[in-house]
């Protein structure tokens, strides 16, 4: 259940046999003929997951997110773990510490455990000399892999509460958030581990880039994921405000440290485990990437960790449909898997699109049939026009509502994503670079410094 192998031996011989049956096929039948049925499976595969999106979208406004009309008092708060993984993180301390300081929460019951690799001078040397009562000072041992995950692991060895939190070092959580979070947890069953906040950015309008991420975010944080929670899918969890009860997470082995998107893998071992992630109503601000390469970098590193979260959970596809059930194995396929899928196919489907338009319908209908070519035009027409759709309506949601405009140019940002995904599925095929963590510059936009 470790991202630190790549393929099992199954999954090996799989992809061989795959590759063989192909060869054959293409042997047989003419190399024509396979593409064509290749593209006809592209097809279905496209109308069911963006249809399945689609409908969970508009699913999402029927859900029952977790609300308070009460938050508990001081009596009846528990110990509570912030866990704050940082690395060169030095000029963005001091405003962190007091985003953390304004917590409400009682600081006799509340631990902040500040992870930072043991040569990492820049961020030890802007930490005070004294830290505020209730925070500590984890030093992380040098060595492979140097990620989150396995800061986060070690970080959990230290922790005393009976819940905790990921924080990363820019985020902005609502003071009220822990408070919440005790309240979900004691108005929910025992089987419900984990409860996620929603992530927004807070700097919408620096530019093209960082409105179509705010939108993504909106779109997927406050209505997909509730889409999901309605439902009772797995839910691939967010990088960070995801609150845990603190035994199960132990009982789980914590984060895979080989897997650079450990949260999303997270979410599907808790669903496994026939346990439940619920969303809440908190918000948690972060800064949007507003540069283009470092938010390829930062994407690419999102699409790598998806593409190995899916791997480790299909080496046993029975028994993932076993723990799952078939609701929940289809979902994980169309979420995860489906996704990177897309990110991957777009631009071949762009160019065979492209070809048609300029060479006429005899350049391609050799590899779409009939039934394949209209239901792929009416896949591409209404499909991408329903997802500019959604991230309008995802930007409705959040109040975002002068991002709503620049949802038509949304493709370009998926065109971008594209780019991204390949650069990731070339990093996963090199050993060198299969589990490297690449940094994502923030403080790109004032009142933000830092790098996390």
């Amino acid at each position: 259940m470790s991202a630190h192998v790549t393929l099992s031996r199954g999954q090996r011989i799989t992809a061989g046999a795959g590759a063989l049956v192909l060869a054959g096929a293409m042997a047989l039948t003419g190399v024509v003929t396979v593409l064509a049925a290749c593209m006809v499976t592209v097809t279905l595969l496209y109308a069911a997951g963006v249809g399945y999106k689609l409908w969970l979208i508009f699913q999402a406004r029927g859900g029952d997110v977790l609300r308070f009309a009460e938050l508990p008092g001081d009596d009846d708060l528990p110990p509570y773990t912030v866990l704050v993984p940082l690395h060169r993180e030095g000029c963005v301390v001091p405003a962190l510490l007091r985003r953390l300081a304004a917590l409400d929460y009682p600081a006799d019951r509340l631990q902040v455990l500040l992870l930072v690799e043991e040569d990492d001078e820049d961020t030890a040397a802007a930490l005070p000399d004294e830290l505020p009562p209730g925070f500590e000072l984890v030093l992380i041992p040098a060595g492979e892999p140097r990620t989150k995950p396995k800061a986060c692991n070690v970080g959990l060895e230290r922790a005393r509460g009976e819940f905790c939190v990921i924080y990363d070092a820019e985020d902005r959580p609502e003071p009220s958030q822990l408070r919440k979070a005790v309240a979900a947890f004691a108005g929910a069953p025992r089987w419900v581990v984990c409860v996620q906040a929603e992530l927004h950015y807070w700097n919408p309008w620096t530019n093209w880039l960082t409105r179509c991420f705010t939108a993504e975010y909106a779109l997927n944080f406050s209505l997909f994921l509730r889409g999901l929670d309605r439902y009772r899918m797995p839910i691939p969890l967010g990088g960070t405000s995801n609150h845990f009860r603190a035994d199960a997470l132990r009982e789980l082995g914590a984060w895979d440290p080989y897997n650079v998107t450990e949260d999303a893998d997270l979410g599907i071992r808790i669903a496994r485990r026939g346990w439940s992630v619920r969303m809440m109503d908190s918000v948690t601000e972060e800064e949007a990437n507003s540069r283009l390469g470092n938010w390829v970098r930062q994407r690419s590193r999102w699409i790598k960790g998806y593409m190995q979260t899916w791997l480790v959970h299909m080496r046993s596809p029975r028994r993932l449909w076993r723990e799952l059930g078939a609701r929940g194995f289809w979902s994980f396929q169309f979420t995860v898997g489906f996704s990177v899928l897309c990110t991957l196919l777009n631009p071949v489907l762009w160019a065979l699109t492209a070809l048609y338009l300029v060479a006429g319908p005899s350049a391609v209908e050799a590899l779409f049939p009939g039934v394949a070519l209209y239901l792929g035009t009416m896949v591409m027409v209404a499909g991408n026009l329903l997802l500019m759709l959604a991230h309008m309506a995802g930007c409705l949601e959040r109040s975002v509502h002068e991002a709503v405009r620049t949802m038509l140019l949304v493709p370009l940002y998926w065109a971008l994503m594209s780019v991204a995904a390949f650069r990731a599925l070339v990093q996963l095929a090199r050993p060198s670079r299969r589990f490297h963590w690449e940094l994502t510059e923030h403080g790109l936009v004032p009142d933000s410094p830092g790098v996390t």
